[in-house]
């Protein structure tokens, strides 16, 4: 089951201000997250099973796996150049 992408407000304009490879490769790791949210991702914090963090090469995503709308959440975008 393809879980849906949300945005937390102001999180996608992150995403559409990183540098084009940067954005990219994000937007392909989010992909992977809505086909398999704990293949692509790794526990944040304490394994709670909703609270997850997506790695790419230049950015990090802080996501949150909701279940009952089968949602990706992108609570937070963060660029580490």
């Amino acid at each position: 089951m393809i879980y849906r992408l949300k945005y937390n407000p102001g999180v996608e304009a992150i995403q559409d201000s990183l540098p084009q490879a940067t954005s990219e490769a994000m937007t392909i790791a989010l992909d992977s997250a809505c086909h398999d949210p704990y293949g692509a991702t790794e526990p944040y914090g304490e394994d709670d099973g909703v609270t997850r963090i997506l790695r790419t090469e230049h950015a990090y995503a802080i996501l949150m796996i909701g279940h009952k709308y089968q949602e990706v959440v992108v609570l937070d975008l963060i660029y580490h150049g």
